[in-house]
């Protein structure tokens, strides 16, 4: 994508397992396809949205206690790459675990490492991140810069667009064509109302990736 002097730029936070950031992320390459977008990729973590949280039911918690790995070797790419090789590990990682809604268990989150980094050109050994605490500290920063403007009782992903932060949006189906500008266009719209704060429906059905 070529970068244009009116392209708004999209600081979009996303942890490489949650399904909806992958809806988001889709979601914005079709904005991208439309319109002059300049996406920057940041890492956060499902983990340190619920490490301090005390209602969350103990499946769910277990869940998320082992999705660190994917984040983990995210921070590390960005941290000795840049976060530019981002968008790209994060697009061969989620082609492979979003093939169909489920929660891959530890083992597919490696395969899905392994081969994301194989894609990109990226080191193996990134994949040693996965069990290791040695980025955290970078993670927690990313992930509270993302955070810090919305508040807490978010979740993922965090979307910035020219400055303008709002949790979201949580799309159960990727939006294509102009039905993808018109969502970006209200979400837009929305967020940009100083006084508007929150507009949510129950999720009925798993999401779909197709």
């Amino acid at each position: 994508m070529t970068t244009t002097p009116d392209a708004s730029v999209v600081d979009f936070w996303f942890d490489p397992v949650c399904p909806y950031s992958w809806t988001a992320s889709r979601w914005l390459l079709e904005v991208a396809e439309r319109r002059p977008l300049h996406v920057r990729h940041h890492v956060m973590s499902l983990y340190l949205l619920n490490e301090h949280r005390s209602d969350v039911p103990a499946d769910y918690r277990e869940h998320v206690e082992r999705t660190r790995g994917p984040s983990r070797v995210a921070t590390a790419a960005a941290t000795q790459f840049g976060e530019q090789v981002l968008g790209g590990f994060y697009t061969a990682f989620g082609e492979i675990v979003f093939d169909r809604w489920r929660r891959p268990s530890t083992e597919e989150y490696h395969g899905a490492v392994r081969s994301a980094l194989a894609a990109v050109g990226l080191p193996p050994d990134l994949e040693d991140a996965m069990e290791s605490p040695e980025h955290d500290d970078a993670m927690r920063r990313s992930h509270d810069e993302g955070v810090a403007p919305v508040g807490g009782g978010v979740g993922t992903p965090i979307t910035h667009i020219d400055g303008v932060a709002f949790f979201g949006p949580v799309l159960n189906a990727i939006p294509r064509g102009e039905d993808a500008v018109r969502v970006f266009d209200g979400a837009l719209l929305l967020a940009g109302y100083p006084q508007f704060f929150e507009l949510k429906r129950t999720r009925t059905r798993p999401p779909v990736f197709t």
